[in-house]
């Protein structure tokens, strides 16, 4: 009988183990799709990225027939991925947009929102703020921070002109004891 639950016991240890790699394999599946890995400049066109990552949240043709397609990882997410595509739809790159030398060509007075939107995708729903004393409009994104913190960008717009007033960065106090918690890319 003991030589049963010792077999019982092993048997659950490598039931355990075999969980353990599929759950492995499943997570890196799911972050494959997630950023676009494994799809090739060049070779893969635009039905390919979208079976691999989904229906972009926001797509763009331009009049020459090159293509950007907008997918935002948020809310909680810290990526919003542009895969851009060449006047034949074949992929020409993938980037991580929300990264501060995007930030950097953020310019007050000269970008508008939609400027905004193609350049960093939408921002995150619920911090998008109407301010009427300054008729003013925010909008945040969550990124990662060079620092490996989690942070917030932040674009104020005067509502009138829908021009860029001014940009922020924060940190993202949300985490244990009001610390930004680390991003861990």
């Amino acid at each position: 009988m003991k030589a049963n639950r010792s077999l019982g016991c092993g048997g659950l240890i490598f039931s355990i183990q075999k969980i353990s790699v599929l759950i492995f394999v499943l997570t890196m599946t799911a972050c494959a799709s997630y950023g676009g890995r494994g799809l090739q400049p060049g070779v893969a066109n635009v039905s390919d990225v979208i079976a691999t990552m989904g229906e972009p949240a926001i797509r763009w043709r331009d009049a020459d027939g090159s293509q950007q397609l907008a997918y935002p990882r948020g809310p909680a997410g810290l990526h919003t991925f542009m895969a851009f595509f060449g006047p034949d739809e074949r992929l020409a790159r993938i980037e991580n947009v929300l990264e501060m030398r995007t930030f950097a060509r953020v310019l007050p007075g000269q970008h508008n929102q939609a400027d905004i939107l193609r350049l960093l995708g939408p921002s995150n729903p619920a911090w998008t703020v109407y301010f009427k004393a300054r008729d003013e409009l925010a909008w945040e994104w969550l990124f990662c921070s060079d620092w490996n913190q989690q942070a917030r960008f932040g674009v104020l717009f005067d509502a009138t002109t829908g021009l860029v007033r001014t940009t922020y960065q924060q940190a993202d106090l949300r985490g244990p004891r009001g610390i930004a918690p680390v991003c861990g890319h």
